[in-house]
């Protein structure tokens, strides 16, 4: 879904080239003086692929060496595909199996929940950061993404959120996307400290505003630099297309194929295409903005029950 109204925030913080890493640092603008919370950021990290995948735990040292206080709270089990799904069973299992780890069987929305509710409990995070994905999240990928299910969870409940993919819009090979995690990873937190130090003694976005962050995989071995940053919208093609086959005796055989159609300029999709990384703004809900809100007060104007 297109998010418009709040796409300008994106363009805000993110349109520079020394984020990317790109810039000579002779070029880089110089950056205020810190006056967001205090102290290191206190980070609920989730995602949809295990507490114990090598994203989240990448996210997990990176994010800790930061300086930043992070506290895994995931799913217990690879929850890859859930969206925004949670549970309605009367009783959930936690596991705690080391330090700063809870292990929640469940899916990302539930992990979110639980984090918020009991870990967090009256003191809510900073910030979540879900992820970082195997694979991307762009186009119709990211409505059914657990990974950004998770972010807005978050956001449902009032608390900023980053979700982080890796991945180009080909099959993710397993060696090159764990590599392509490290550079995903250190152009999070530039990303972190540049929300710290735009957000002065504010939240670090506005209010049931998210970010959705897609990194390429540039290079041969998946460690290369992405090309920039590009403030997008979510592409609206599906990209995986269901190919059901009768196997006739009352059950269907069900694949996916890739139906890859031109790329809205602009996009998630477009973005990293070209080895760009993409950061596009979200909400939790699905408002379309006012311009949709008008044009449906037409539609139904003189209708009556």
């Amino acid at each position: 879904m297109r998010r418009k109204r709040v796409l300008p925030l994106a363009a805000l913080l993110l349109c520079t080239p020394a984020l990317a890493g790109t810039a000579p640092a002779a070029a880089a603008p110089q950056t205020a003086p810190q006056t967001g919370p205090a102290g290191p950021l206190r980070i609920l990290l989730t995602n949809d692929d295990g507490y114990n995948a090598p994203g989240i735990r990448k996210a997990f040292e990176r994010l800790t060496a930061a300086g930043h206080d992070v506290t895994i709270v995931a799913p217990l089990t690879n929850q890859s595909g859930a969206g925004t799904r949670m549970s309605n069973a009367p009783t959930i299992t936690v596991k705690h199996p080391e330090p700063k780890v809870w292990a929640v069987d469940g899916t990302p929305g539930d992990s979110v929940s639980f984090g918020l509710a009991e870990v967090f409990a009256g003191d809510a995070p900073d910030l979540v950061v879900s992820g970082t994905n195997f694979g991307p999240n762009v186009a119709g990928l990211a409505t059914h993404s657990g990974t950004v299910g998770g972010a807005v969870a978050a956001l449902e409940h009032g608390v900023p959120a980053i979700a982080l993919s890796t991945g180009g819009v080909t099959v993710p090979d397993p060696v090159t996307t764990v590599n392509a995690m490290g550079p995903t990873l250190d152009f999070a937190v530039k990303l972190i400290d540049r929300l710290r130090a735009r957000a002065r003694s504010g939240p670090l976005l506005p209010q049931g505003v998210g970010l959705n962050v897609n990194h390429p995989v540039v290079g041969a071995d998946g460690r290369g630099t992405a090309a920039g940053v590009a403030a997008t919208f979510q592409d609206p093609q599906t990209l995986l297309e269901p190919d059901f086959t009768d196997a006739g005796d009352g059950t269907w055989k069900v694949a996916v194929k890739v139906d890859l159609r031109p790329a809205a300029r602009g996009g998630d999709l477009e973005a990293v295409t070209a080895n760009r990384i993409a950061v596009s703004p979200m909400n939790p809900d699905w408002n379309t903005g006012p311009v949709d809100q008008a044009v449906t007060s037409a539609l139904i104007a003189g209708l009556r029950p």
